[in-house]
């Protein structure tokens, strides 16, 4: 889980922030919370990582994380996610959630990856 997320960041924007970072290809689920009435992220994202070799690159790498592409004075903190752990639990987690009714734009949704492409849960 990333916390202190710049909460102008987008969804997109913490998927490239982490395929820049290096961690394309691995990370294999991504939920970026959003506040419906200020469109705003909650300043957190859940992602799981496909193994967990990625981990300590991971943690060493977001956690004091301050280089934003838009200004912030946010440092970024690591931590693990509960109770949830792994792609299939938070898949299951927000599958039936009211997150993914028909009427909440693309972008507000979690997204998984599947035989290497991405698809929302």
């Amino acid at each position: 889980m990333l916390r202190n997320l710049p909460n102008n960041y987008t969804r997109s924007m913490v998927v490239n922030l982490l395929n820049q970072e290096g961690f394309k290809g691995k990370f294999d689920f991504l939920y970026l919370p959003i506040d419906f009435r200020s469109k705003a992220g909650l300043g957190y994202a859940f992602v799981n990582l496909t193994v967990p070799a990625h981990v300590p690159p991971f943690w060493k790498t977001f956690d004091g994380y301050t280089k934003w592409v838009l200004p912030s004075s946010k440092v970024c903190q690591v931590s693990w996610s509960g109770p949830h752990q792994g792609q299939a639990a938070h898949v299951d987690r927000y599958r039936s959630s009211p997150i993914m009714h028909s009427s909440v734009p693309d972008e507000y949704k979690p997204i998984a990856t599947r035989l290497g492409g991405v698809r929302q849960c």
